[in-house]
């Protein structure tokens, strides 16, 4: 059984929906995960704008309503925010290279660097950071991370998720024996609405 997740790694949303998708995960153990990268905004080295920052800042406070997570607001006293999360995206990407099983954990680890340790994930130290938390090597990280294998990687998930049509985060998919996919969320949503929908499926099949 397969299912197939687009994310993120600095969509705010992706994080609220972390501990759903964990919920919802924890009654397929066995199950295969693809984590693809959709990236949400390509390499830019100009600080955000100040209107964008207040912008994203309330969303935050919306998905803490809405959500079982938190967010560190101190994250825009402290850094210089960028519009770019491509790196952070290939950061993923190599940390999987690297190690099998490791998309999860590595999105997670820059996950809790942001909005947790108000760390700025635009930064390569930051990413690095990330990968030493996980145990990898850090002349490893940084050789994948800047490689023209991973920038090929990164440019096939942005290829899988303009041919699915995803156009925000988070997007989980089921992939069916006869390779069809699924979706079972297109957006946030809940645990169990995720079970349901999926129950849905395998019904249908």
């Amino acid at each position: 059984m397969r299912f197939l997740y687009i994310l993120d790694p600095m969509c705010a949303w992706c994080y609220g929906f972390q501990p759903e998708l964990e919920r919802f995960l924890a009654q397929h153990p066995s199950v295969d995960i693809d984590w693809i990268m959709g990236g949400l905004a390509p390499d830019n080295k100009q600080p955000m704008e100040p209107s964008l920052m207040r912008t994203i800042a309330t969303y935050w406070h919306q998905i803490e309503q809405r959500t079982q997570v938190t967010f560190n607001h101190d994250y825009w006293e402290l850094n210089t925010p960028y519009r770019s999360t491509y790196h952070a995206c290939r950061a993923v990407i190599a940390a999987q290279s690297l190690r099998d099983k490791c998309a999860q954990p590595m999105v997670k680890a820059i996950q809790s660097a942001y909005y947790q340790q108000a760390q700025n994930p635009s930064l390569e130290g930051t990413l690095v950071a990330c990968a030493n938390s996980l145990g990898l090597d850090k002349s490893q990280f940084l050789a994948v991370l800047n490689s023209n294998e991973t920038e090929s990687q990164l440019q096939q998930h942005l290829d899988i998720t303009r041919q699915l049509q995803v156009s925000g985060f988070p997007a989980l998919f089921f992939i069916s024996d006869a390779n069809q996919l699924f979706p079972l969320a297109l957006g946030f949503c809940q645990a169990e609405d995720l079970d349901e929908r999926f129950n849905k499926v395998i019904a249908g099949i």
